[in-house]
């Protein structure tokens, strides 16, 4: 990772750059958009800034994800979304966000996390499909995009179901394709929302084991 970058909570202060970052990683203002209102809803779980002289460069973001199953409902976390600064691209900084994260969420006794991301990406934090604890998703995504991971041995057990996000992530306004940060290098996402679904189909702009493997 890049020297001197701090990783921390976000503070108040810095609520208006994290709005220019997201912005500025996804190339337009949806992402912000749903931060901006996860935490006006107090939906927010956990959230951390990567600084580079006094700067947010970085930012990762979980809020509560449900997982609801015939024996009841299940809160865990769920990361979306992660952003980092194009400039700092493959310096780890991405990594580092996720990393600390969840240690805090390990630390703060969460059973597990889920994500809908990269399949290249996620799995060296310990990510698998999430569908390996019989957890599904309520977005449209290929099985390998949707995944899971345990914060202690058998945090996940029992906990099968479909996982729903927060409606702060539906019915949003949206462009045919957005880049998406890893920390790494940029992936096209097509989104398409039908009745507060959204349909998530990765492209990879540049299929490069190595830029993966330097987050």
């Amino acid at each position: 990772m890049t020297s001197g970058v701090i990783i921390q909570e976000e503070r108040p202060e810095d609520d208006a750059a994290i709005h220019r970052l997201n912005g500025e990683a996804f190339g337009q203002d949806v992402e912000a958009d749903v931060v901006d209102r996860l935490r006006a809803s107090g939906k927010v779980i956990l959230s951390l800034v990567a600084k580079l002289n006094g700067r947010v460069v970085g930012h990762i973001l979980f809020s509560p994800v449900t997982i609801e199953s015939a024996d009841g409902t299940v809160t865990v976390p769920g990361l979306a979304p992660m952003a980092v600064l194009s400039a700092l691209h493959k310096q780890r900084i991405g990594s580092s966000l996720v990393v600390r994260a969840l240690s805090l969420l390990k630390a703060a006794v969460h059973r597990g996390v889920v994500v809908l991301g990269h399949p290249a990406y996620y799995p060296r934090f310990g990510f698998v499909p999430a569908s390996t604890f019989g957890i599904g998703s309520e977005y449209d995504a290929p099985d390998e995009a949707f995944m899971a991971i345990e914060l202690f041995p058998g945090g996940l057990k029992g906990c099968s179901g479909l996982a729903k996000f927060q409606p702060e992530f539906a019915g949003v306004k949206h462009r045919s394709s957005t880049p998406y940060s890893l920390g790494d290098k940029n992936i096209v996402i097509q989104t398409e929302l039908r009745r507060h679904t959204i349909h998530f189909i990765r492209q990879i702009i540049t299929p490069c084991r190595n830029h993966v493997q330097s987050a």
